[in-house]
């Protein structure tokens, strides 16, 4: 969705000043022989494919629209059971996949939240009309510099840097998320400096090898730029295709197919559309071998969704929880204004999780909380006192507490101390020990989204078919949408090539550590 966004708003910024026609680039020259050699170390390809989920991807492959993704699958490790971050969005997700932290640490709470010490909300692409409200201006100031630069924690250390103080290279290509030990400079396109107020040039740091569309590539010859502003599937194919024919390939590669993500919010998570196109742009990268099977000597190929997305009831209203009517009796910040006396909440919607923050010392976050719990749409609401966590729903009686460290331990060797009612967050306890149900890693994500900044706030999360919207949110009805913590928004499938190394935990956070560990044995 921010890779969408930042795509519509810098359309609008140069219309009717670009072709946006764009040809596809030639067939590349073969990878030489060299490339296939042994070599003293495996090169590993972390394949980033946004909303590809488990069940389209396998009715691709049985109706064999997918032969790459088939080939892949046929050569390597599957699970469809890999745990993604909470909430489930885009940047929250990669700051988990980059640092191996979920957002107690990293600092990245949502792709929309409001910043308790600016009194401001931060939003990285929630929606075109949304970012027009808060400004385009700081939208891309958001994207290009703030988020890696600033809101990153600098207590969280990237792939990227560990890497390189291992002595490795690394490259990143249209990730959003990409912090590393190397400055660079974002080069906005003169085009669209003429017609807005953006600077010529943002700096930054990354990898070694970085490449963002537009604002930064390594291909001289990338003709894919025009289109979208090379925030496209082709231009990151190219630049790894680049990577690749002039032996440049560094130890690891992170990659992101950001499109698929496009056609299943519009036409729901059974399409098959979407994998369909990217697997052209995979079979395109095969191509340039010698033979398939060429492409798994000395490469490891890493192969990953991001997060699921599941299906939003075709009827609006009662799909879209609207936030504002159900806390109409609350005085609520207008998007783009700021923060007045009298303003009581704040509303940030994450498609199917919202965060709701309490800013006047009147309210009452239980208060808030109780008049959520009558939505049925809801399934739970937590807030946090002091270090303790509390849960409530509609569907149950009682309410659940629970914090870190405790005599509990859940299949992720993590302790917990916990009391109530735990058919809330659908535990089971056996012998001390949790299991988890329709919310998979359930205490530690939340626990990450509840210390993921300060101020007092809600959290709060939809049943599935349902999305919140606030007050100039995007919605999904009759198509797809994530956000939330629900299995069907987190379980995202993994293809593994050229190692029989398992992981450990089968979690996006835990991803981190097993790559790294490639180099450090």
């Amino acid at each position: 969705m921010i890779r969408l966004l930042l795509i519509i708003v810098i359309s609008i910024l140069v219309i009717g000043c670009t072709n946006s026609g764009d040809k596809a680039n030639e067939q590349g020259k073969k990878v030489s022989a060299i490339q296939t050699e042994s070599q003293s170390s495996p090169k590993m390809i972390l394949l980033v494919i946004d909303s590809i989920m488990d069940e389209p991807l396998k009715k691709a492959i049985q109706e064999k629209k997918a032969p790459a993704l088939a080939f892949f699958l046929k050569h390597g490790q599957y699970s469809k059971d890999l745990v993604s971050s909470y909430p489930t969005m885009s940047v929250t997700i990669d700051s988990s996949l980059i640092t191996g932290t979920y957002p107690d640490q990293s600092k990245i709470p949502g792709l929309v939240w409001f910043d308790n010490d600016k009194k401001q909300i931060i939003t990285y692409g929630n929606g075109l009309f949304e970012i027009m409200k808060l400004g385009v201006s700081q939208f891309a100031e958001n994207i290009m510099h703030q988020y890696n630069n600033v809101d990153l924690s600098p207590n969280v250390r990237t792939i990227h840097e560990d890497l390189n103080n291992m002595k490795k290279e690394s490259a990143s290509i249209n990730a959003f998320i990409y912090r590393g030990n190397y400055p660079h400079t974002l080069k906005v396109p003169k085009l669209i400096t003429k017609v807005s107020n953006l600077p010529e040039e943002y700096e930054t740091v990354g990898p070694k090898m970085l490449s963002l569309g537009a604002f930064i590539h390594q291909d001289t010859k990338n003709n894919h730029l025009v289109n979208r502003i090379g925030l496209n599937d082709a231009f990151a194919v190219q630049e790894l295709k680049y990577l690749l024919e002039n032996n440049i390939l560094p130890e690891f590669t992170i990659l992101y197919i950001s499109e698929n993500d496009f056609t299943v919010h519009r036409e729901g998570p059974d399409t098959t559309k979407g994998i369909e196109k990217l697997d052209k742009h995979l079979q395109e990268v095969l191509n340039t071998f010698p033979k398939w099977e060429d492409a798994l000597t000395n490469n490891i190929w890493v192969i990953i969704g991001d997060s699921k997305q599941s299906p939003v009831n075709e009827r609006k209203k009662e799909a879209l929880i609207d936030l504002k009517e159900i806390l109409s009796k609350y005085k609520i910040l207008k998007l783009g204004k700021p923060v007045a006396k009298d303003d009581e909440i704040v509303i940030t919607a994450n498609e199917r999780m919202a965060y709701i923050y309490k800013i006047n010392e009147s309210v009452s976050v239980k208060n808030i909380a109780r008049k959520l719990q009558t939505d049925p749409r809801i399934a739970w609401i937590a807030w946090k006192e002091k270090e303790t966590i509390h849960v409530i729903s509609g569907d149950h009686e009682g309410s659940f507490h629970f914090n870190s460290g405790g005599t509990y331990n859940d299949v992720y060797n993590q302790a917990w101390s916990i009391k109530g009612n735990t058919s809330i967050l659908d535990l089971t306890l056996k012998n001390k020990n949790i299991h988890y149900g329709n919310y998979p890693d359930g205490l530690a994500r939340l626990y990450g989204a509840m210390h993921s900044q300060e101020g007092e706030f809600l959290v709060v999360d939809a049943k599935p078919g349902y999305e919140f919207i606030g007050e100039s949110s995007p919605e999904h009805s009759g198509g797809g949408a994530h956000g939330s913590m629900h299995k069907d928004d987190s379980l995202i499938p993994i293809i593994v090539t050229g190692t029989n190394k398992s992981i450990d935990q089968m979690r996006i956070v835990d991803l981190k550590k097993w790559i790294l560990d490639f180099w450090n044995d």
